[in-house]
């Protein structure tokens, strides 16, 4: 299933749970009158046995009902509007800080960072269950720039780094597709149905606290009033049964077809089944699981990477375990979970003194324990090799003049979809980046002058200019730091300037409110320090300012459109417009490109080409109207936007840059490769 498939079908899933939903409530507000008639006859039944309950007592209960559950659902949905960090701290999760030096998060960091990389969106915050030891994990948010991933230490602890990738990249498929925003829904819609049973429980605490069904010192209207009390909050309880058997369903129901996606989305992306496979085998294999012991997690329970309790089938939020790995290895057969149960317990209990690899403790380093456990069986006491990606320099990345051939319906096949590919290019880009830029991007507060350096101009008038306009707009130390980092900034590779912007996105959204929009207004006036706009210069501008608005209002930064694109034909011919001028040198060429587009996007629609003049403020207002888009509508504008770019059959690194950043803008992830480069 494809990117803009995977939207459209979480807008079915959105709407198969909003009619859980109300199934749900219509059911609590049936039960709960019929609890009223109890409640009635306990206290004031009619002589010959039968109870009255006036209608407008129904009524009202009725109402109360459904505006509690409201009133639940969307204060939770509320205390939710941080983003998925929110999530991760509700959950008393560990951030994993950007200068650590526990070897496990940095290497949870490192390949977090290759995968946001790769997969085209901002680096997520990081974080870790510290006081877990199965193995689960989860993404949350409502977009990837306000995305937060977390694993649990029984992640770090048992899985190598070919399984950690599997796990992340399963994750990060959740991140892409529209996933998280649905699942955090969900918790708040979650919230509301079970509020019931939390307010049974509470009017039980009181009834036994207050004496009430004892009946002791009060007469008969003490005795009734408390056994109204205790039969109201043992209802509730109940009650709250159906709202928990509702909510049980609805996760079940909205999760269960989607993990199986991510699954398969990670063997793409990781280009092997034995990473996420060896990750499912150990959680059946090993005694911790999968299980949340510590936390309890059953409001993210349809977010996890495996299942965090033990329910039954009916409720489980994930298919089967043997189903999952069968469906990546189809040849599992379920006796292996006991031969690697048996190697890690050998691994863990024995004594490995003539391995010159053991601890002077006699022990197995973590590291070679976790490598030896699945896949390949030891021989000898020696692991079987994990492939390494290797070092690599600015000067194997390709040049600003590379072209590369794409075609209009791969590019659009692509969006949300990163592969092997991209995650190789990922790892060479970042070690492209010295580690001096990485450890500045990481930080939080250098990441702000970091993003500054890398909008400035490479000489000139216009750089002293822009050096003036930070100065003004920032305090010394920030522009000190500007120019500090300026010369290590001027000599990246052009593709490694994006990749390092969404690497210090984690530690610019932890700045306060009025220095990210003071950074995004700057950032604006640098581009036209010079009179004219650079594309390199606006993109940059333009992917801070998506994505930072999205992180400062997670809720709504983004919304499922539902418009077609035929209404915001104009727009889109806009955006057509500027991507065939930027990516021919003639008016002729420019124009043909902008007809191909067109024929790709709106076949029977009429347009002339005629790109503006002042287009910045055009273009961004342009973007916004078509984020608005039903996915099918921007699966459409990603074609026709591709096929005026590649009009030649080529794309130069430039305009693949532009059309990644319109794709952002557009809540559409373009990964980093498009196509085999081929040098021209």
């Amino acid at each position: 299933m494809d990117f803009f498939a995977h939207q459209a079908d979480a807008r079915r899933h959105s709407r198969r749970m909003v009619v859980l939903f109300v199934l749900a409530v219509l059911a609590i507000v049936a039960a709960v009158d019929a609890l009223i008639f109890v409640v009635f006859g306990l206290a004031s039944s009619n002589p010959d046995g039968s109870v009255q309950v006036p209608l407008q007592t129904l009524i009202a209960v009725s109402l109360g009902v459904i505006g509690v559950i409201a009133l639940a659902s969307m204060y939770r949905s509320a205390s939710l509007r941080g983003g998925g960090g929110a999530v991760a701290r509700g959950l008393h999760a560990t951030p994993v800080p950007p200068d650590t030096n526990n070897p496990a998060w940095r290497r949870l960091r490192n390949v977090i960072e290759e995968v946001a990389i790769a997969a085209g969106v901002p680096v997520p915050e990081i974080y870790v269950l510290e006081q877990e030891p199965g193995i689960n994990a989860f993404a949350a948010g409502y977009s990837p720039s306000d995305a937060a991933i977390c694993v649990t230490q029984g992640c770090l602890e048992t899985l190598n780094r070919d399984e950690l990738q599997g796990v992340i990249a399963h994750e990060y498929s959740h991140v892409l597709n529209g996933d998280m925003h649905l699942n955090i829904r969900l918790m708040g819609v979650v919230f509301g149905i079970v509020v019931l049973s939390v307010i049974g429980r509470q009017l039980l605490n009181a009834a036994f606290w207050t004496g009430g069904s004892i009946g002791v010192g009060g007469g008969r209207g003490r005795r009734d009033n408390g056994n109204a009390l205790w039969a109201i909050g043992l209802g509730l309880l109940v009650i709250g049964g159906i709202g928990v058997f509702f909510a049980r369903l609805i996760k079940a129901s909205v999760a269960r077809s989607r993990e199986t996606l991510a699954d398969a989305s990670a063997v793409q992306f990781t280009r092997q089944t034995t990473g996420i496979s060896g990750a499912l085998k150990k959680i059946g294999a090993l005694e911790v699981g999968s299980q949340f012991t510590q936390v309890h997690g059953e409001e993210v329970s349809h977010m996890l990477f495996g299942e965090g309790h033990n329910w039954s089938a009916l409720f489980a939020t994930h298919p089967p375990l043997e189903q999952r790995i069968r469906a990546l290895e189809p040849g599992f057969n379920v006796a292996e979970f006991e031969l690697i149960a048996k190697r890690w317990q050998s691994l863990v209990r024995s004594p490995h003194g003539d391995d010159p690899r053991a601890s002077a403790t006699g022990l197995m380093p973590r590291e070679i324990l976790m490598a030896t456990v699945t896949g390949v069986a030891v021989v000898s006491g020696v692991a079987p090799a994990v492939a390494v990606a290797p070092i690599l320099s600015s000067a194997s990345l390709p040049s600003v003049d590379t072209r590369t051939p794409i075609a209009a319906a791969a590019v659009a096949a692509q969006v949300g979809q990163a592969d092997h590919a991209d995650f190789a290019a990922a790892a060479q880009v970042r070690n492209a980046v010295p580690d001096e830029l990485i450890a500045a991007a990481r930080a939080p507060q250098q990441a702000l002058p970091l993003v500054l350096a890398l909008a400035l101009a490479m000489e000139g008038a216009a750089r002293a200019q822009q050096a003036q306009l930070i100065a003004q707009a920032f305090a010394a130390p920030v522009a000190e730091a500007v120019g500090v980092l300026a010369p290590a900034v001027a000599r990246l590779h052009p593709l490694t300037r994006l990749p390092l912007a969404a690497m210090a996105f984690p530690a610019l959204r932890r700045q306060p409110r009025a220095e990210i929009e003071k950074l995004i207004a700057t950032l604006a006036q640098m581009a036209h320090a010079d009179g004219e706009v650079a594309l390199d210069e606006y993109c940059l501008a333009t992917l801070v300012r998506v994505q930072a608005l999205d992180a400062l209002d997670p809720a709504r930064g983004f919304v499922a459109g539902s418009r077609k694109l035929i209404d915001c034909k104009d727009q889109a011919l806009l955006v057509l417009a500027l991507l065939a001028e930027f990516g021919h040198d003639d008016a002729a060429g420019a124009a043909r490109a902008f007809q191909l587009g067109v024929q790709e996007m709106l076949p029977d629609l009429g347009a002339s080409y005629a790109p503006p003049g002042d287009w910045q403020a055009q273009l961004d207002a342009a973007l916004a109207q078509l984020d608005q888009l039903a996915p099918a509508g921007k699966e459409l504008l990603v074609r026709g936007l591709t096929r005026a770019v590649r009009e030649d059959g080529q794309v130069r690194v430039a305009e693949a840059e532009l059309l990644r950043v319109v794709c952002a803008a557009l809540h559409c992830p373009l990964p980093l490769v498009l196509g085999e480069p081929q040098v021209a």
